[in-house]
């Protein structure tokens, strides 16, 4: 997965299905996965698609830290 552009200046965050965007990288088991699209699910869960084709439905409660570019507005609603 390509990681964030040197020039691109991003952040680390605290993130739950409710805020998760696309474009922010979430590490799972030490291993950075981009955020593709998100589906929203039956009570306020979602289910992330990432740029490598995997999926994750996180719970609406936890929070993770994901790495996210500095001024991005927020969800994307186009395709």
């Amino acid at each position: 997965m390509d990681t964030l552009p040197r020039s691109a200046l991003a952040s680390n965050i605290e993130v739950t299905a409710a805020t998760v965007q696309r474009g922010d990288v979430i590490q799972l088991g030490g291993r950075p996965y981009r955020v593709q699209d998100l589906f929203q699910l039956h009570q306020g869960a979602k289910q992330l698609l990432f740029e490598s084709g995997e999926l994750l439905s996180p719970s609406p409660t936890p929070q993770d830290r994901v790495r996210r570019r500095m001024g991005d507005a927020g969800p994307v609603d186009g395709r």
